[in-house]
C-alpha cells in the first residue's frame, strides 16, 4: 500500500493547481445547485421510530380523529397586571380581522378569554401543511411581522404559542446553533493553531481543507437524501459539522507535522511533502476508514435517528479523506517552505528533537507495569460513576429554546389556558361494528379506565369539554342528528338546544365518524409523559389497554402520545446499542489488524478505548447530575460517546502504534516508543486539542440544547482523556509489556535489533542518518 501513497504524493504535487481548481470548481456547484441541509432536518425524536413500533402503531389508529393538516397557530395576548381593558379588547378583535389578510391564512378568531379575563386567545388557522417546514417558517414569519406593523398598546404582552410555533422556534435555534458551532471552531481551531505552529500560513493551511469540507458536505448530504431515503436530525447537522473541522484538521496536522519534519531533516519542499505522504497517507485512510466504517454499521439500526447519522457522516468524512489525500498535499506543495515562515530553514540532515512527550515517554517505559497500573486504576476510578446515570430527554424536542417568543407563549398559555396546554395519553379501541349497537360497552370502558389507579383524569364522550352528557341521551342525539364530525358549526334545524348541540358536536374528538372507533384522553398518574415515571409506566398501560380491549371485544387497541412515543425510542435506542457495539468494535479490530499487521495490538488499543469510554461517562455523570442539576444524561449520549471514541479515538493509536512499528525496523521496542511518542506527540496533542475544542465549542455553543450540550461536552472530555491519558499511559505501556508480541503474527514480531542511539533515560534527540533516510516504508509487511 505504501506504493499507492508514493505515487499518490507524485500526483498531488505534480497536478496541484489543478487540484485546488477542482475543489473550489465543486464547491461553487454545491453551494449554488444543491439544497442545504437545514432543509431537510427533523426535529422530534418519535419521527425516527420504526413503522411497527407500538406507539406508531396507535397514532396510525388514530388517525381518523385528525380533523386536517393545515398548521394552527395560537396567538395570545395577555395583560399581565389587571383585566383586559375594553380598548384591549377592541384592538384584539382589529387584530384577528388583520391576522386574516397573511398569505395561506383562511380563519382567523378570538376563540377564548382565560377566566382571570387578563388574556385572551386568538387561533390562526393557515392551508399550509404542519408538515411542511418552509412553509410554516414563512407562516410565523408572516404573523410576526403583521404584529410588528400593528403595535399592540402598552399594557398588552403579545406572543405566538402552539407546536407550530414551537417547532420553527427548534429550526431556528439549530440554524444558529450550527452557524455558531462552525464559526467558534474556526476561531478556536485557528487560534490553537497559531500557537502550535508558530507561523503565518500554517494553521491557515492546516484547516481550509476542513472548512472546503465543511461547506461542501452539507449539500452533498441534503441532496442524497432523496437517493439513499435516510433522515437527518438537528443532532447530525452539528454533529457533521464537528467532525469534519474536528477530524479534518486532525488530518491534516498528521501530513503538515511530518512535512515539516522532513523540511528539518533537510528535504526539499517537493521531497518533503511526497514522502510524508506516503508515511502518514495510510495512517490518514485508516483514521478515516474506522471513522466511515464505525458510522455506516449505523444503517443497520432500528432506531431513525441513529441511522440518519449513519449515511450524512460516512459522506462527510469521505469526502475529508479526499480533500486530506488531495487538497491538503497540494496546498503544502504551492507553499513549501513558505507555510511554516517565519521558521528558519534547517541545513542539511539534522538532529530530530523529541522534547517534552520524548521525555515523559523515556521515564514511563522503564516502569511500563507501574504505569499501566496507575492509568488502568485512574479510568477504573472514573467508571464507577457511569452506572448511577439515568437515561432521560426522549421528549427533549417538545418545548420551545428557552427565550424564545414561543418559550413565553407557551409559558402564557399553560399560565392562563391550561387546558389548551393539555399533553395527554390516548387510548383507542377499534370495534368490527359501530359503537353505537352496543352502547354499553362505552359506559364499560370509560368506568375501567376511570378507577384504574394508572390514570388521575379520564376525558371520552361520555364527558366532552367537562360536561357529563348520558349513554342514552349520546345514542339518542346520534340517532337524530348523525355523526358528529359532520354537523355544521351552528344549527340549523333547532332540534336541539345549542348547548346540547355544541356539547354533541364535541364527542367528535371521542367518536369516529363511522362510529367504529373510540378515543379516551387520559392524564398519567406517574405524572408528565415527558419525564422517566410516566414513559416506565406504558408497559403497564399497554397491558391494561390491552386486557379492556379483549373484555369489550375490540378488535384493535392502542396507546398513542408522548409517554407511549417516547418508550419506543428508548427501546429502539437500548436494542441498536446491544447489537451495533459488537458490530463496530470488529470491524474496527479488523481495520486496525490491517493496519498495524497485528492481531494483537487491535485487542489492547480496543480494551484502552473501552476504558476511556466508561471514564468519560462516569466523569459526565459527574458533571451532570452531581454537580450540575440534570437528573439523568440524554439517552443518546452513552451510544454517540462509545461510537466517536472508538472510531476518533483510534485515529490517535494508529498514528502512534505506525509510527512505533516504523521505528521498530530500526530500534528496540523501548526506543522505539520512546521515539514514535516523541516525533507524535505535538501532531497527536495538537489534533486532540483541536477536536476536543470543537466538541466543547458544539456543547458551549448550543446551550439550552441539553442533548447537543451534554453530547459536546461528554466528547470533548473523553478526547481529551484519550490524548492525554490513553496515548500517554495505556498505550505505550502495553506496547512495552508485551514487546515485539504487538506485531505477532508479522515477522517484525521475530528480530529484535540492536540497541540504538535513542537515549531512554532522556528521551531527547538521535541523530539521523542517510540510513534513516532513506529507510523502508512503514507499510512493507516484515
Amino acid at each position: 500500500m505504501s506504493r499507492f501513497f508514493e505515487r499518490l504524493g507524485l500526483f498531488t504535487v505534480r497536478f496541484k493547481y489543478a487540484i485546488v481548481v477542482v475543489w473550489i470548481v465543486g464547491l461553487i456547484a454545491a453551494l449554488a445547485f444543491l439544497p442545504s441541509i437545514g432543509s431537510v432536518v427533523q426535529n422530534n425524536f418519535s419521527n425516527f421510530l420504526p413503522t411497527n413500533s407500538p406507539s406508531i402503531k396507535a397514532a396510525q389508529l388514530a388517525n381518523v380523529f385528525q380533523k386536517s393538516t393545515d398548521s394552527t397557530v395560537v396567538v395570545l395576548a395577555d395583560s399581565p397586571h389587571v383585566p383586559l381593558t375594553n380598548a384591549d379588547s377592541t384592538y384584539l378583535t382589529g387584530l384577528s380581522r388583520a391576522l386574516k389578510s397573511v398569505p395561506t391564512v383562511v380563519k382567523s378568531n378570538v376563540v377564548a378569554i382565560s377566566a382571570n379575563g387578563k388574556a385572551e386567545q386568538i387561533e390562526v388557522v393557515s392551508s399550509t401543511s404542519q408538515f411542511n417546514d418552509i412553509g410554516i417558517k414563512t407562516l410565523v414569519n408572516d404573523l410576526q411581522a403583521k404584529l410588528a406593523s400593528d403595535p399592540a398598546p402598552a399594557s398588552l404582552q403579545i406572543h405566538l404559542a402552539g407546536t407550530v410555533a414551537t417547532a420553527v422556534a427548534q429550526a431556528d435555534q439549530n440554524n444558529s446553533s450550527a452557524s455558531a458551532t462552525q464559526g467558534f471552531s474556526v476561531l478556536f481551531i485557528l487560534v490553537l493553531l497559531f500557537i502550535v505552529f508558530r507561523s503565518v500560513l500554517a494553521p491557515l493551511l492546516t484547516l481550509l481543507p476542513a472548512l472546503v469540507v465543511s461547506l461542501l458536505a452539507g449539500p452533498v448530504v441534503a441532496r442524497l437524501t432523496s437517493v439513499l431515503h435516510y433522515q437527518v436530525s438537528s443532532v447530525t447537522q452539528l454533529l457533521m459539522i464537528v467532525l469534519v473541522l474536528g477530524a479534518g484538521t486532525d488530518y491534516g496536522l498528521f501530513l503538515v507535522f511530518r512535512t515539516r519534519e522532513e523540511l528539518n531533516r533537510g528535504r526539499s519542499p517537493r521531497e518533503a511533502v511526497e514522502f510524508a505522504l506516503s508515511k502518514v497517507g495510510e495512517s490518514i485512510t485508516f483514521s478515516a476508514l474506522t471513522v466511515i466504517a464505525a458510522v455506516l454499521m449505523l444503517i443497520t439500526a432500528t432506531f431513525g435517528f441513529y441511522r440518519g447519522l449513519g449515511y450524512p457522516l460516512a459522506i462527510a468524512v469521505f469526502l475529508m479523506l479526499l480533500a486530506g489525500l488531495t487538497l491538503q498535499p497540494a496546498l503544502l506543495a504551492i507553499f513549501g517552505r513558505a507555510a511554516f515562515w517565519p521558521r528558519r530553514k534547517s541545513e542539511g540532515p539534522a538532529k530530530v528533537k523529541y522534547g517534552l512527550w520524548g521525555r515523559i515517554a523515556g521515564r514511563l517505559v522503564m516502569r511500563p507495569v507501574v504505569t499501566l497500573l496507575i492509568g488502568v486504576a485512574f479510568f477504573g476510578i472514573l467508571a464507577l460513576f457511569a452506572p448511577l446515570n439515568r437515561p432521560s430527554g426522549f421528549a427533549s424536542n417538545a418545548s420551545a429554546p428557552s427565550g424564545t417568543n414561543a418559550y413565553y407563549g407557551n409559558k402564557d398559555l399553560a399560565r392562563y389556558f391550561p387546558k389548551a396546554s393539555f399533553n395527554p395519553t390516548e387510548l383507542i379501541f377499534r370495534f368490527s361494528s359501530p359503537i353505537w349497537d352496543h352502547i354499553g360497552t362505552l359506559q364499560t370502558l370509560e368506568a375501567d379506565i376511570s378507577h384504574s389507579p394508572l390514570f388521575t383524569q379520564v376525558d371520552g364522550a361520555l364527558n366532552p369539554a367537562g360536561v357529563n352528557l348520558p349513554a342514552a341521551q349520546l345514542a339518542r342525539l346520534h340517532s337524530v342528528l348523525g355523526p358528529a364530525s359532520k354537523l355544521p358549526g351552528v344549527s340549523t334545524q333547532h332540534i336541539v338546544s345549542p348547548g346540547v348541540y355544541q356539547l354533541y358536536r364535541a364527542t367528535s374528538n371521542y367518536v369516529s365518524a363511522n362510529g367504529d372507533e373510540v378515543l379516551f384522553e387520559t392524564t398519567l398518574a406517574a405524572g408528565s409523559p415527558g419525564q422517566n415515571p410516566a414513559i416506565n409506566a406504558v408497559p403497564a398501560i399497554r397491558a391494561f389497554t390491552t386486557n379492556i380491549a379483549h373484555k369489550v371485544g375490540a378488535t384493535k387497541s392502542g396507546v398513542a402520545g408522548q409517554a407511549s412515543a417516547s418508550y419506543d425510542v428508548s427501546a429502539a435506542s437500548n436494542h441498536d446499542l446491544i447489537h451495533i457495539v459488537p458490530l463496530v468494535i470488529l470491524i474496527i479490530a479488523i481495520l486496525l489488524a490491517l493496519v498495524l499487521r497485528s492481531i494483537v495490538a487491535p485487542v489492547f488499543l480496543v480494551i484502552s478505548v473501552g476504558l476511556s469510554f466508561f471514564a468519560a461517562l462516569g466523569v459526565a455523570v459527574l458533571i451532570f447530575m452531581k454537580i450540575g442539576s440534570h437528573s439523568g444524561l440524554i439517552f443518546i449520549l452513552p451510544f454517540m460517546l462509545f461510537l466517536f471514541l472508538l472510531a476518533l479515538g483510534e485515529d490517535y493509536n494508529i498514528l502512534v502504534m505506525t509510527r512505533i512499528r516504523e521505528e521498530s525496523h530500526h530500534h528496540t521496542i523501548r526506543e522505539a516508543v520512546v521515539a514514535a511518542i516523541g516525533a507524535t506527540g505535538p501532531a497527536v496533542t495538537s489534533a486532540g486539542m483541536v477536536l476536543a475544542g470543537t466538541f466543547l465549542v458544539l456543547g458551549l455553543a448550543s446551550a439550552g440544547q441539553a442533548e447537543v450540550e451534554e453530547i459536546g461536552i461528554g466528547l470533548a472530555l473523553g478526547v481529551l482523556m484519550d490524548t492525554f491519558l490513553v496515548r500517554t499511559l495505556l498505550v505505550p505501556s502495553a506496547v512495552v509489556l508485551l514487546g515485539r508480541w504487538s506485531w505477532w503474527p508479522s515477522r517484525l514480531s521475530d528480530v529484535e535489533p540492536e540497541p540504538g542511539e535513542v537515549s531512554l533515560a532522556e528521551g531527547s534527540t538521535r541523530t539521523e542518518s542517510a540510513e534513516a533516510n532513506n529507510r523502508e516504508p512503514e507499510g512493507q509487511l516484515s
